[in-house]
């Protein structure tokens, strides 16, 4: 596995393990006024990682981490003004896999997290200025990840959380009193897959069961009188992506799974500065998201799924706010839920499936302006399924399925005084 590459800037003197610009001793001490970090990251073969935990009778907790990661770049500034170039290019497979056989009683929380990842780049800026010039392209077959847990006998007497995530290529970008700015540039064209499954006889407490599938991912927050302009580019040629997640028991005080996929996604929130983001998202993978709940008895249970092939999200906590969206989907979204249980008292059952999806908001305390240009193409089938099954009694039963082809929202909450 590629050791990810950390960079850490103080000031504009930048002491980095990626590529950087050489400085003689007299251009540290009077350093220049823009820094500038060169990061080419390429790899070629298969990066795997794998665990397999016995445990009968645990007296405490019962903690796992595994994760697979191709190419991992990460790094912050402060006080002064930085150029990140990064290039990762993943050709290889990137999978991860947890299994733990949890035999007769366990005391403690069940925590277990599975995470693959092809490309990931992360930088942080503080009283800075940010330019990120980004470009990730991931050609591998496989990301992929897997937790299993527990078996039919197993009793977990804390509960627990039971993930698997598996993102092709990230970008996140955080900002406190900060500029973020640049260009996103993301391809993924390999299978994106997990699957998070528990089996036990008896849970008395909460237990949650979750799995993620993404393609192209950006986040960038700022917080503490921050501003965003950034040039989003996302595409996603894969076969498909694929959220998969089981929850099951026999007795269960308050279970759920929830499954979530996206192609591409881009996530942007901010406060206390303007946000100006062009974004062009292009799908044709086929998304899949699915949630499985079962239980003989139970107290509260809860089957969640979510799939999207384009999504857009631009929040700010502050006035100005300036969107120009492109999305385009020809690939095929289906998303469904189930629950099946006997005896109980609650159930919750959704199903979301969406071709484009972009939402922006603006300051919700303030006079807040937004401008959005909005272009949605949807040429894939959208399908959400729900199936319920009460075979005794029961107290409540909820239940949402939702398929939209394109969905634009748009708003700015002004005062009332």
């Amino acid at each position: 596995m590629a050791t990810p590459a950390r960079i850490r800037l103080a000031g504009t003197m930048a002491a980095t393990a990626l590529c950087a610009a050489a400085a003689t001793e007299a251009a540290a001490q009077t350093p220049p006024q823009d820094s500038l970090v060169l990061n080419q990251q390429l790899q070629l073969g298969d990066v795997f990682s794998h665990q397999t935990i016995n445990v009968v009778d645990a007296q405490d907790q019962v903690t796992a981490e595994t994760s697979a990661q191709g190419n991992a770049a990460s790094g912050a500034v402060e006080n002064g003004s930085i150029t990140v170039q990064s290039g990762q290019d993943m050709r290889g497979d990137a999978t991860a896999r947890t299994d733990v056989a949890l035999g007769g009683d366990t005391w403690g929380e069940v925590n277990v997290t599975t995470q693959a990842g092809g490309n990931y780049l992360a930088v942080s800026a503080y009283d800075a200025d940010l330019t990120t010039d980004a470009v990730q392209s991931n050609t591998g077959g496989l990301v992929g990840a897997v937790t299993e847990i527990g078996d039919s006998s197993a009793r977990l007497h804390a509960g627990g959380s039971v993930a698997a995530s598996a993102i092709s290529n990230t970008v996140a970008l955080y900002g406190e009193g900060s500029l973020l700015q640049g260009d996103i540039d993301q391809t993924n064209a390999a299978t994106v897959r997990s699957f998070s499954r528990i089996q036990s006889q008896y849970i008395p407490a909460a237990a949650t069961v979750t799995a993620d599938a993404v393609g192209n991912a950006v986040a960038a927050t700022g917080v503490q009188t921050s501003g965003q302009d950034l040039s989003i580019i996302q595409s996603s040629t894969g076969d498909f992506l694929e959220a998969d997640a089981s929850a099951n028991a026999g007795n269960a005080w308050d279970l759920a799974a929830r499954a979530r996929a996206t192609a591409n996604q881009a996530v942007l929130n901010n406060q206390g500065g303007s946000v100006v983001v062009a974004s062009a998202q292009d799908n044709s993978s086929f998304v899949r998201a699915a949630a499985l709940t079962t239980a003989y008895d139970y107290g509260r249970a809860e089957a969640y799924a979510r799939g999207a092939a384009n999504e857009l999200s631009v929040g700010n906590n502050d006035v100005y706010v300036e969107i120009d969206n492109n999305q385009f989907n020809a690939g095929g979204v289906d998303v469904s839920a189930t629950f099946s249980g006997t005896n109980g008292y609650d159930v919750y059952v959704g199903a979301e499936a969406v071709g484009n999806a972009v939402t922006g908001y603006a300051c919700s305390e303030c006079p807040g302006y937004l401008e959005a240009n909005n272009v949605q193409t949807n040429n894939g089938s959208v399908s959400a399924q729900t199936s319920t099954t009460v075979a005794g009694s029961n107290r409540a039963v909820i239940t949402g399925a939702n398929a939209v082809g394109n969905s634009a929202t748009f708003y700015v909450s002004r005062p009332t005084h």
